[in-house]
């Protein structure tokens, strides 16, 4: 049973698991500590693990505020395979082999065509909506649609690592980015510069705006936390704004 005590108002840091969505983890904690105010400040795929702020009590109020944070992404693109959905989840489309190629063209197409501003074509396989409807449900009926591009711009995007291979070559990756960049995206087009194709194999969000996961709490943990104990984790709205995470 949960003990008496003031719903906390600010930013909570949470690091969310793969396989639920967003909402699924502002509803939990609202159901689990009563939180009459809950929300959070930018959506991740139900695949994509990482840094998810959750807004609580004041803290819905400034939402634009921490939606809007640039943000900074680890992940794995896999090429040779193109996939419907520009990552793993997705049934493959096509395969092209990998044999020839080398992470100097890798480099070479990001240095030359992703890395600055952009403008992005949102995949139909997103919660982008057109006359109200969710590209996604239009997508899994089999229909497609004219998508308006987004203008974005894109700080860095660095290669950690890279794993030649004649039929899968991966590289471990790093953006940084303006809010609104779908990293699937230019994982997908990142294959085509380079001739193979290519898809999102794993995601993760490793911060946004001046929140990084250093600060987040696990999901799991946070479920055995006690009000009190959630709160000592809370980042007041005023600390968040004046970039005192």
């Amino acid at each position: 049973m949960n003990e008496v005590f003031p719903d906390p108002d600010g930013i909570l840091p949470v690091d969310k698991p793969a396989g639920l969505v967003s909402h699924a983890v502002v509803s939990t904690l609202r159901r689990r500590f009563g939180f009459s105010k809950v929300g959070h400040g930018g959506t991740l795929d139900p695949d994509a693990t990482g840094l998810l702020p959750i807004l609580l009590g004041k803290g819905t109020k400034i939402s634009d505020r921490v939606m809007g944070g640039d943000k900074t992404y680890t992940g794995t693109v896999r090429f040779g395979e193109r996939t419907a959905t520009q990552d793993r989840l997705g049934e493959v489309l096509e395969r092209r082999p990998t044999d020839a190629l080398t992470e100097a063209q890798i480099l070479e197409a990001i240095r030359r065509d992703f890395v600055g501003d952009l403008f992005q074509k949102p995949p139909m396989y997103s919660a982008v909506k057109i006359d109200g409807q969710p590209l996604y449900r239009m997508a899994m009926r089999g229909e497609d649609c004219e998508r308006e591009e987004r203008f974005v711009h894109v700080y860095a995007f660095r290669v950690l690592a890279f794993r030649p291979d004649p039929v899968a070559a991966e590289a471990d990756i790093e953006v940084r980015c303006t809010k609104g960049t779908y990293i699937r995206t230019l994982a997908n087009d990142l294959g085509e510069a380079v001739g193979t194709g290519a898809h999102l194999r794993n995601l993760r969000r490793i911060a946004s705006g001046c929140l990084d996961l250093s600060r987040a709490v696990r999901f799991a943990d946070l479920l055995d936390m006690s009000r009190a104990e959630v709160a000592a984790r809370v980042i007041p709205c005023a600390a968040y704004l004046d970039g005192r995470c």
